[in-house]
């Protein structure tokens, strides 16, 4: 019995792992297609996102049916229970990399609004958060979630940026309105792809040290 469970929580963890992976391709990906104009690059994310709405059918059902068969004490519990809050933070930063995918399709039929800086700059920033979240699920470096909140702030930034810079280029042109309006959607959309990575990096710090960061607030789980 003990091995059997200690082999489906194995299983659980590399879903997740996969999951993660295949969210920071999509990322990438998504950015390729609006920097690189490769519309083959969206049709991907596209296609992938629907593994990605797999895996998390898939950790869902097997953390519930790890947590009515096995009543899993402790630090096992941390696991699986965060292990679902993950998943879904990861389905819905996949969403978001459809979102800018989409866009991206759509620029990519349309003349080049302005040289592309600040939105490839918090693709790479939000690429780098997932990667480090990861590495911090994998070898337990919550000093490493802990950096994800301030890594935010640079994206809400540059996000603050982007929306003025476009905005003050609707109002001088009103030819740029539409191509505009999807370029703010795509800085939006990493924007948020931030905020689902801070809420992993939170729940790493509770699976490992039982510890509740939420809301700017540091509370001993017991």
């Amino acid at each position: 019995m003990e091995l059997h469970f200690d082999q489906e929580l194995a299983q659980l963890k590399d879903k997740l792992l996969l999951m993660s992976s295949l969210t920071e391709q999509n990322v990438a990906l998504a950015i390729r297609a609006l920097v690189e104009r490769n519309n083959a690059a969206a049709v991907k994310v596209e296609r992938d996102d629907d593994l990605l709405d797999k895996l998390e059918i898939e950790i869902d059902s097997l953390g519930i049916r790890l947590l009515a068969l096995r009543q899993p004490k402790a630090s096992d519990l941390r696991l699986i229970t965060t292990a679902m809050k993950i998943s879904t933070d990861l389905e819905r930063m996949g969403d978001r990399a459809v979102t800018i995918a989409r866009r991206a399709i759509e620029l990519n039929t349309e003349p080049e609004l302005k040289p592309l800086v600040d939105i490839p700059r918090m693709a790479e920033i939000c690429q780098g958060m997932i990667r480090d979240t990861l590495d911090a699920f994998v070898y337990q470096k919550t000093d490493l979630a802990r950096q994800m909140p301030q890594r935010d702030k640079e994206i809400d930034q540059l996000n603050r940026k982007v929306q003025g810079d476009l905005t003050e280029a609707m109002l001088g042109n009103s030819g740029t309105i539409v191509r505009a309006l999807k370029l703010m959607r795509v800085a939006q959309s990493l924007e948020r792809i931030g905020d689902h990575v801070t809420n992993i990096a939170e729940e790493i710090v509770y699976l490992f040290e039982a510890r509740d960061i939420r809301h700017h607030q540091e509370t001993v789980v017991a």
